[in-house]
């Protein structure tokens, strides 16, 4: 496991390092059914995937799909991992999550990950996780934008929160690494280097996961 320190480093060697390039991303689906990005089809299932859940807590809308590259959709892939069957696994590069399952398969979700100067790397684990979570900047990121300061005792859970629909809590050890994986309703960060540190899903794709993986779950979080 990587200390915290190592952990730092690792942000400090991809900011020196600058934003890496996109490695050849898969083929993106194309199977009958409405218009999507680019002209892409979007087939009926996710449609149904991507649908309004009003029975959540805070009622969540349906997300456009004409606004993500069909590359980055919910779907299960061959994917051939040296790490054993339910590990989450974040390729940083491509920006992927995968939740590694038996038989060579995993679960694939899309995802926006840390702007140049806040990414990192290592292993970890999930150490708990929360539904509806309240957001608490830490005391850098107030010093950086002064307008948080209103929630140093934490942000009430809602569809503005940045933490979303759910959250999983990332801890080295029993240290909290302040790092995340949780929702976001910024549907155009899917695919991008935008957010401070923690890896974003979609809110359908976060809770998709969190139903899937339990408390001790190990991450493993890829640069390269």
């Amino acid at each position: 496991m990587l200390n915290r320190r190592q952990f730092l480093a690792s942000a400090t060697a991809a900011f020196a390092a600058g934003c890496q390039n996109q490695a050849q991303l898969p083929p993106r689906p194309a199977r009958p059914g409405t218009p999507g990005a680019d002209g892409v089809k979007v087939s009926s299932d996710f449609a149904q995937m991507y649908r309004a859940m009003p029975g959540e807590r805070f009622p969540l809308p349906a997300i456009d799909l004409s606004k993500i590259d069909p590359v980055y959709y919910r779907q299960l892939v061959d994917y051939a991992a040296p790490e054993p069957a339910g590990t989450i696994i974040v390729d940083t590069p491509n920006r992927f999550l995968y939740l590694t399952m038996a038989g060579g398969k995993a679960m694939r979700y899309g995802v926006g990950i840390g702007r140049a100067g806040f990414a990192w790397g290592g292993r970890a684990k999930i150490q708990h996780k929360r539904a509806w979570p309240t957001w608490t900047p830490p005391a850098e990121m107030i010093a950086r934008q002064p307008d948080l300061e209103k929630y140093r005792e934490g942000m009430p859970p809602g569809l503005d929160n940045p933490l979303g629909a759910r959250a999983l809590y990332i801890f080295e050890g029993n240290r909290d690494t302040l790092y995340r994986l949780h929702g976001t309703a910024d549907t155009w960060s899917i695919g991008k280097a935008v957010s401070s540190g923690c890896v974003r899903l979609l809110q359908q794709d976060v809770i998709d996961l969190y139903n899937r993986v339990p408390n001790g779950t190990p991450i493993v979080v890829r640069q390269a």
